[in-house]
């Protein structure tokens, strides 16, 4: 990890993480300082924290079941959960801004597009070629691959493109490099010139105007990062491979109404663009996660940043094939997307972020990790002692939700196509489709949480295995 480039001072004292869950909070002359100084927590103390966690919501639930005002805190959490998704069901999202024009390049901002690669032999010659021939002055924008220790045809291929294309830089790493995916990006973020931070995954498809049309969103001063709208480039494979189509045009339609709300936008990795100075006031990458995006989200919120989204066009990548790669994917975010509130739960309540951030992140919170988790000993409870699930109340507003966003994030995607009603069906159906696969992540949510919690997590980088289109053949 480099050094935080916050860092005020030179205090090497740590808190310890279990017991700042009891600790008193920070004077408040104290805390930009304390926030500066001691940002990244790390992994130590994750498991206790979950175990807590765990623990809470267990007894919580059972509690519940057996007070008679048990009900009415549920409902009173259903009925503020209504009301902000009510909230986001009406709001309305900023168009995306018209592209830069011929005329507006030659004062546009330096690009630099970060790719870390690990045997991507399959699809990295492709990228490489797709991303050198943007539509961008050739001048403004750089390409910088990171071959982390690739034991396939990758290096090899990367030394031979940086020979074609004057844009491409190839970073190679060590076997003992530290970080995974995070040390590779902070390897190159030293060493590349960009005014923006573009980083793609190696199976990325991209538009040649997509630079263009991503820049004009970093023209607001507190527009820190920006998320480009992702797809599923082999949709029609299977059932799974159309879930995870559908699951992305779910995500699109409640980043973009999140953020027409003042809630929270987040990142999801491939196609992220980040404003270097943002970055740098969070200290780069952090090298104790798995999932980066998703920490580098929860940071620029607290630092005061905002994450926009472009819809059009979108950034393509190969949606897993199978239930177990499936499985073992998602596992992979939802524990990177869980251990960040563990992280830096600390911050979460404080001034840094505004009440309407705050209401935001602890609705998806709710909705994402503490139902699921809590539906467990609901279910239980039930079987065991034929008592109504409790938490039925809000297992049906996540649901009908879920359903909602997906509909109307498929026919968003179609704005500019007349539907006809048969085809509104067609897409309902797709949607109805969608939220049967999305129930993998009922599972993947509850066993996610209590894994966390009783066994530690050894930190390295798990990556997705791309198979590419089979087009690609290179020889040496």
């Amino acid at each position: 990890m480099p050094h935080n480039s916050w860092q005020e001072d030179n205090s090497n004292n740590e808190l310890d993480p279990i017991s700042s869950f009891f600790s008193e909070w920070s004077d408040p002359e104290d805390e930009e300082e304390e926030f500066r100084s001691d940002f990244f927590q790390g992994l130590a103390g994750r498991r206790q924290k979950a175990a807590l966690v765990l623990m809470t919501i267990w007894g919580g639930i059972i509690a519940l079941h057996y007070v008679w005002w048990g009900y009415y805190v549920i409902l009173s959490l259903t009925g503020f959960v209504v009301i902000q998704s009510s909230r986001l069901v009406f709001g309305k999202p900023k168009p995306d801004p018209e592209p830069l024009t011929d005329a507006q390049l030659a004062n546009a901002p330096t690009v630099s597009i970060l790719v870390s690669a690990k045997n991507e032999e399959a699809v990295v010659g492709k990228l490489v070629k797709m991303l050198c021939n943007l539509d961008y002055p050739a001048d403004k924008y750089e390409l910088w691959v990171i071959d982390d220790h690739s034991t396939d045809k990758t290096p090899e291929l990367l030394d031979k493109l940086a020979e074609e294309y004057p844009q491409l830089k190839v970073l190679h790493r060590s076997a003992n490099a530290t970080g995974g995916k995070c040390g590779a990006l902070n390897q190159a973020l030293a060493l590349s010139k960009g005014e923006i931070i573009a980083v793609f995954d190696a199976d990325a498809k991209v538009s040649a105007d997509l630079l263009r049309r991503v820049v004009p969103l970093f023209a607001a001063k507190q527009m820190g990062a920006v998320q480009v709208r992702k797809a599923i480039a082999n949709s029609s494979v299977n059932f799974w491979t159309r879930g995870q189509d559908a699951e992305m045009a779910l995500d699109s339609y409640f980043q973009q109404q999140r953020i027409a709300v003042s809630g929270i936008g987040e990142l999801r990795g491939n196609g992220q663009f980040v404003r270097r100075t943002a970055l740098a006031r969070c200290g780069g990458w952090n090298e104790q996660t798995i999932t980066d995006d998703l920490d580098l989200t929860i940071r620029l919120h607290l630092d005061g940043w905002e994450i926009g989204f472009l819809q059009f066009p979108a950034v393509e990548e190969e949606g897993v094939e199978t239930a177990i790669a499936l499985w073992h994917q998602r596992n992979r975010w939802a524990e990177g997307g869980y251990q960040r509130y563990l992280d830096y739960w600390r911050w979460l309540g404080s001034k840094r972020l505004s009440l309407k951030k705050k209401m935001d992140m602890f609705t998806f919170l709710l909705l994402q990790y503490l139902v699921p988790t809590a539906i467990v000993p609901d279910t239980l409870i039930w079987v065991a002692r034929d008592r109504l699930p409790i938490v039925s109340p809000l297992t049906g507003v996540l649901f009908s939700m879920s359903l909602w966003g997906m509909f109307a994030g498929l026919r968003r995607i179609r704005k500019n196509e007349q539907l006809s009603f048969a085809q509104l069906l067609v897409l309902f159906a797709q949607a109805v489709r969608g939220m049967i696969y999305m129930l993998h992540w009922t599972l993947v949510m509850s066993s996610t949480t209590a894994r966390m919690s009783v066994r530690p997590k050894r930190l390295k980088w798990v990556k997705t295995v791309h198979q590419g289109s089979g087009e690609e053949s290179f020889e040496f």
